[in-house]
């Protein structure tokens, strides 16, 4: 009778150890003191030491973090300006465009949507002139394109789901506190 559940705990269990086990290990690892990754050569925190000193890694870095934080504004903007429409206006032009265009990444691979994207860009290049180079703005927005999916699918089935009469409190709430 108590074969169930056990089954299921050490399923649990299992697929949790096959996630975090290789996590857990390269963190082990990452504080080896051998220039090989398999052979444990000690204790030491001197590649860390390396990684800091190291600049380019640095910039490296600070340009991603910059381009996950405006990427992730952005999308969360637009996505829940999307998913709003979607869920509160059921008939409007251009609702199909804007659905597929919405849901079509969802359904592609990221790498072709990477590949699509690039093709874009070089093509946009050739024919206007713009941009003049691929960098951050061209990475900016292709994070925003993938992400702003992901968002605007989120919105729209929780607005979906949403009482309508909670919003129109909180809307009521809102004319109340500018009127006083």
């Amino acid at each position: 009778m108590n074969r169930r559940p056990t089954f299921l705990l050490s399923v649990l269990c299992f697929g949790f150890a096959f996630l975090y086990i290789p996590i857990i290990s390269m963190i082990v690892f990452s504080f080896n003191n051998s220039r090989l990754a398999t052979i444990w050569g000690g204790f030491s925190t001197k590649w860390y030491g390396k990684l800091f000193a190291n600049d380019a890694i640095l910039e490296a870095a600070k340009l991603s973090l910059e381009i996950a934080l405006v990427s992730a504004t952005i999308a969360t903007i637009l996505g829940t300006m999307a998913g709003i429409a979607l869920a509160r206006f059921k008939r409007f032009r251009g609702r199909t465009l804007l659905s597929g265009m919405v849901t079509s990444p969802l359904i592609m691979p990221d790498v072709i949507t990477g590949i699509s994207l690039l093709i874009f860009f070089i093509l946009l290049k050739e024919y206007t002139g713009w941009p003049d180079q691929r960098g951050f703005t061209t990475v900016t927005l292709a994070h925003i394109t993938i992400s702003l999916t992901y968002v605007t699918t989120v919105i729209q089935s929780r607005l979906m789901q949403a009482d309508l009469s909670m919003e129109e409190a909180a809307m009521d709430l809102v004319l109340r506190f500018w009127e006083g």
